[in-house]
């Protein structure tokens, strides 16, 4: 007998980043720190096939294996990388206060 499938809670928002890293032919820093939380979130887990037959879909489209993948990613995250974080950000609050310079 067959161990019923679950439906996760994250599944319809998981969808939506699994589409929009399918569409990407090569992948940017954190389209790989996305595939590889996707693939651990879903590692083992009974139920969302399509979610986790698209996961191994993406690791041969952008021909990697899940070792190369884990490896890159750990080099991304040792070398400063964070999600969202552009590389040239500046720190500070961008606030100009030139105009408020003539006291």
């Amino acid at each position: 007998m067959s161990e019923p499938t679950q439906s996760h809670p994250l599944h319809t928002i998981d969808r939506d980043h699994v589409d929009r890293l399918l569409a990407r032919e090569t992948p940017r820093d954190g389209d790989l720190t996305d595939l590889a939380r996707l693939l651990i979130r879903y590692d083992g887990f009974p139920g969302a096939e399509d979610l986790q037959r698209d996961l191994d879909r993406l690791l041969t489209l952008w021909s990697l294996t899940r070792d190369d993948l884990n490896s890159r990613v750990r080099s991304l995250w040792a070398s400063g990388f964070r999600p969202g974080q552009a590389v040239d950000d500046a720190v500070g609050s961008g606030f100009d206060t030139t105009e408020n310079d003539a006291g």
